[in-house]
């Protein structure tokens, strides 16, 4: 063995590196497959934009980007990457372990070894172990240029405590401990523990790779809709029905929020509405018998069986505060619904506003 080659072994001997390995995942009788998030950390002595996060994981979709990160679908791809930043993936459950589908891949350049590929190119979301493994390289530090290599990087799709979640993979900060990042992603430290079998709190170490569960938002998605298995947690949002319908969500009030994709037009997407009543409005009814009823028109899926077609459903809900004591405003989602009309004057605020006006010109003469 070459003196270099047996100095690099031993160097990745003796450095510390907490196991990554794929996160648990059940899958039944056939192979699973969800939508999984990645947070990754670009590096801190660069400049990395939203694009070059887009190229790094073969995102598809610029938008994906966006929206993964609660971003605004006008930013564009120049915009430097927050720090960490969320990449939605496609991720493969098999033989009780997941790993995100066929991407990313990495071509090998020269001098890159597959420790560096896996901690400086990928910040440490995958160890080189588990490169080798996955693309049959017998020796780590002998890898081909141009060779292209699958990048697994650890997911799930499984539900926790028998409830649907999204799935993050997460590398632990210096500094960081188990009940702070619980609570920085909503959950809880005996979950974090229980899932990335852990003993104890303190056996966390800086740069171990975690599988963070975020809770996601209640739907009326319909059981036989293609996009049934729709999860969006808190603080971004997701494009669905071929684009045509923006699904945000909010933990105020932890209900999938959809309404029309802004800026495309009624000949891309069909129009969706609840009778008169357009895709994310609500109707507040002012009845005395019922001052707290109002009706919403949710979204409920698309099909494309034999023609595309955007579902929705017409729901009754409370619309008062936690007190009861007066119906909650309810601002209007829909573009195609147009710009709503001020509410007219009545007429004894009419007639109060002309005679404040005279009086004024009355003080301006005499003066």
């Amino acid at each position: 063995m070459a003196p270099l080659s047996l100095l690099l072994l031993l160097a990745a001997a003796l450095t510390p590196s907490p196991a990554a390995g794929r996160f648990t995942c059940n899958a039944k009788a056939r192979a699973t497959t969800c939508q999984a998030l990645v947070s990754y950390t670009p590096p801190p002595n660069a400049t990395t934009t939203l694009g070059d996060v887009r190229a790094l994981f073969q995102l598809r979709s610029h938008r994906a980007l966006l929206a993964a990160n609660a971003l605004p679908l006008s930013t564009p791809p120049t915009t430097p990457a927050p720090s960490p930043v969320r990449v939605r993936l496609p991720c493969l459950c098999s033989g009780g372990a997941g790993a995100t589908f066929q991407r990313p891949t990495y071509k090998v350049r020269a001098g890159d070894t597959l420790d560096a590929v896996a901690r400086g190119v990928f910040a440490g979301l995958v160890t080189y172990r588990d490169i080798a493994a996955a693309n049959n390289v017998s020796d780590p530090n002998r890898v081909a240029v141009g060779q292209e290599l699958w990048v697994p990087l650890p997911c799930s799709c499984d539900p926790v405590a028998g409830v649907g979640v999204v799935h993050l993979t997460y590398v632990v900060p210096a500094g960081t401990s188990v009940a702070g990042i619980a609570e920085e992603h909503g959950t809880t430290e005996q979950t974090l523990l229980a899932l990335n079998r852990l003993p104890d709190a303190k056996s966390l170490l800086a740069g171990q790779v975690l599988d963070v569960p975020l809770r996601v938002c209640s739907s009326a998605i319909s059981n036989t809709a293609i996009d049934r298995n729709l999860r969006v947690p808190n603080a971004s949002y997701v494009l669905t029905a071929n684009n045509c319908v923006m699904c945000g969500c909010s933990s105020n009030t932890w209900q999938l929020d959809c309404q029309p994709t802004q800026g495309l037009t009624s000949s891309v997407c069909p129009v969706a509405k609840c009778g008169d009543l357009f895709l994310g409005n609500t109707s507040v009814t002012t009845s005395q018998a019922s001052p707290c009823e109002g009706t919403a028109c949710l979204y409920a899926g698309y099909t494309n069986t034999t023609s595309f077609a955007i579902l929705t459903n017409l729901t009754s809900s409370s619309m008062c505060d936690a007190a009861g004591l007066s119906p909650a405003a309810q601002p209007s989602h829909s573009s195609a619904s147009g710009l709503g009309s001020p509410t007219p004057w009545r007429w004894s605020e009419l007639v109060v506003g002309i005679h404040i006006v005279l009086l004024g010109l009355g003080f301006l003469h005499r003066d």
